[in-house]
């Protein structure tokens, strides 16, 4: 889709915002890869596995639970009697 201009002032003014879109967007992709670069340091890789791995299990504590108690009350009753 064309445009059609009728003056230098609009091809200007459509020149600058096409400038200031240009430099949004490297900064944009400046600040990504220092994102990047700050969560590969190894503190964070660090840090981020511990919350991923504390996540995981926080929410799986009582299923865990669940699937043990029955477990250990039939190796407690097991281990009353003698075998």
């Amino acid at each position: 889709m064309s445009k059609h201009y009728s003056s230098y002032d609009q091809i200007n003014a459509d020149l600058e915002i096409l400038k200031l879109e240009k430099e949004i967007h490297k900064q944009h992709i400046l600040l990504s890869v220092e994102k990047t670069k700050e969560t590969l340091q190894p503190k964070n890789l660090f840090q981020e596995a511990l919350t991923s791995y504390k996540k995981v299990f926080s929410n799986s504590y009582v299923r865990i639970l669940q699937l043990a108690i029955p477990y250990v009350i039939d190796w407690l009753i097991h281990k009353k009697r003698g075998n």
